[in-house]
């Protein structure tokens, strides 16, 4: 792994900002890698780890990312910029759910805030592109998803609620056809039947 890109994943277990696990990560490269993905919306920045691996791929990828929080912002940006990528990557700050593009995307990418992932896939499945996907993230929510008892705690419970509403949304839709995965944290590809 490259040294910058080993600090920024120490830097985000010091400082308690999520950032994907290792699995999960390889299981969306190797999806970039197999399909050919050249354009990526993603919903959360974060610190601007996964954006940094997407485009590591190739140096065709092209990353458009959403980060609310001011801090995770800046900090993201600084990535970005020690890690050479001001053409490649864009950031942006702002609410995720407020956003539009005209853009087509091959692959967007939801690990924002959990209880908007409907919001977020209902704002952006009109950016697809022909045959591309909506990937989203923690739908396992550390083994919460399948067994509540895991958490006391009310907020979390709530939470992974919203997430259950959300995995059957996607079970449900009719307009796309989801496969579940329990790579990483538990991750779903969704594409337009």
């Amino acid at each position: 792994m490259d040294p910058t890109l080993a600090q920024i994943k120490q830097s985000a277990a010091d400082n308690a900002v999520p950032i994907m696990q290792d699995s999960g990560m390889e299981f969306i490269l190797n999806y970039i890698r197999q399909n050919n993905v050249r354009r990526v919306l993603e919903i959360g920045t974060g610190i601007g780890y996964s954006a940094i691996k997407f485009d590591s791929v190739s140096p065709d990828v092209r990353v458009f990312t959403i980060e609310a929080d001011i801090d995770r912002y800046h900090q993201a940006v600084k990535n970005f910029c020690d890690e050479n990528l001001g053409e490649r990557v864009t950031c942006f700050l702002g609410d995720a759910s407020t956003f539009s593009f005209e853009e087509k995307f091959d692959l967007i990418f939801i690990d924002g805030p959990k209880a908007q992932y409907i919001k977020f896939f209902e704002r952006y499945k009109n950016n697809l592109a022909e045959g591309g996907a909506i990937i989203s993230d923690n739908l396992s929510f550390h083994g919460m998803v399948e067994d509540l008892s895991l958490t006391h705690n009310y907020s979390t419970k709530k939470l992974v609620k919203k997430i259950r509403k959300y995995i059957q949304f996607l079970k449900d839709n009719q307009e796309f056809k989801t496969e579940f995965y329990s790579a990483g944290d538990g991750i779903a590809v969704s594409k337009k039947k």
